[in-house]
């Protein structure tokens, strides 16, 4: 059986760390017989260059045809002068939108070889395994109307609409219990119900969901304390599950206890396990083209990808165990590299990642 694997790269670092990924991709296919099939888009900055849109139609309808779709990066300082309508981040929007990616999950996660490359404490950091789920297609982000008005004064005012319908709430909710119910069995929702309306709604049809789920031990926690939480005692979560706005902002805290955002990968899932793959950090183009980006993150989005979208489990361990073998090696490229480890090029990472294979 073929399946289909579209990969965009997208803008900055993307094209380097998507080109590992593809080799790691292709070693893969030919040790597992997976029947892998690989088709290339445009997205993003790069899209807007060739074709004067974010999100060219010709990659959507590729989008919708492939099983999975990995993902480098969009966005840069070029194309800041554009309208909002016009950006690169509208490209990565419209395909969570128009395939309904409606759940991300970003595991926060530090191998043992990198607790000192974290800024917290090792004895706070050692063993970090958390499981963030982040709503990925309603809230803020997506609420109508939206936009900048003149008021009758004539001061300028900027206006976002945050809003959830039940439905959303509940898709997500279940999501997050039922992966939890998967690990150790707790799980704390994220809100802001003591000012906000929605949350307050989030909280209450979390408690609903609870009833279907007597195995998972539920928590709630206002966003301004989990932050803390974060920092303070993080190894206290073991899945957090809150709304698009929230969890991007957490994520990329979590991210951060694990030594470095480029170590981090994730995964935007529909309802029929259809996913985009992309790692969590941006396009880093103040990097872009000097070999210096850490391709770690987007090899594990395609491990995630193995596990998630087209059920080839022991592919997927078959990456994350090499990625683990290389760092035991010492090997690093800078943004986690440290005293006693060796630094290596985004080529020479990708190397080491397909000798460990």
């Amino acid at each position: 059986m073929t399946r289909t694997v579209l990969t965009l790269p997208g803008d900055g670092i993307g094209p380097e760390i998507i080109a590992e990924t593809e080799r790691v991709l292709e070693r893969i296919n030919e040790r597992f017989g997976l029947g892998l099939q690989f088709e290339q888009g445009q997205v993003g900055g790069a899209a807007i260059d060739a074709t004067g849109e974010p999100l060219p139609g010709e990659t959507m309808e590729k989008a919708q045809r492939a099983d999975a779709i990995l993902l480098g990066a969009v966005g840069g300082p070029k194309w800041d002068h554009l309208e909002m309508a016009q950006r690169p981040e509208k490209g990565l929007l419209g395909l969570r939108s128009g395939l309904e990616l409606f759940a991300n999950l970003r595991p926060a996660f530090l191998y043992p070889q990198l607790a000192s490359a974290s800024s917290l404490k090792p004895e706070v950091v050692s063993g970090l395994d958390i499981l963030i789920v982040r709503e990925l297609t309603g809230g803020i982000y997506f609420g109508q109307p939206r936009g900048v008005r003149e008021t009758d004064d004539g001061e300028r005012q900027g206006y976002n609409t945050y809003v959830y319908s039940e439905s959303e709430i509940r898709r997500i909710g279940r999501v997050a219990f039922e992966a939890a119910r998967q690990r150790n069995g707790r799980l704390c929702s994220i809100d802001k119900a003591n000012v906000l309306e929605v949350t307050r709604m989030w909280r209450d049809i979390m408690e609903e969901l609870s009833a279907d789920y007597p195995d998972v031990t539920l928590s709630h926690m206002y966003v301004d304390n989990a932050a803390m939480q974060l920092v303070r005692d993080p190894k206290q979560f073991d899945v957090i599950v809150t709304g698009n706005m929230f969890g991007d902002i957490l994520s990329d805290e979590a991210a951060m206890l694990t030594g470095s955002i480029g170590m981090l990968p994730s995964a935007a899932l529909n309802a029929e396990k259809q996913g985009m793959y992309e790692p969590c950090h941006g396009s880093a183009p103040d990097i872009a083209g000097q070999g210096a980006a850490n391709p770690l993150a987007t090899i594990l989005s395609a491990a995630m990808m193995l596990r998630y979208s087209l059920g080839a489990e022991k592919a997927a361990v078959a990456i994350e165990s090499a990625v683990s073998s290389v760092l035991d090696q010492g090997l690093r490229t800078a943004d986690i590299d440290s005293e006693g480890t060796q630094r290596v090029t985004t080529r020479e990472m990708g190397d080491a990642v397909l000798a460990a294979l």
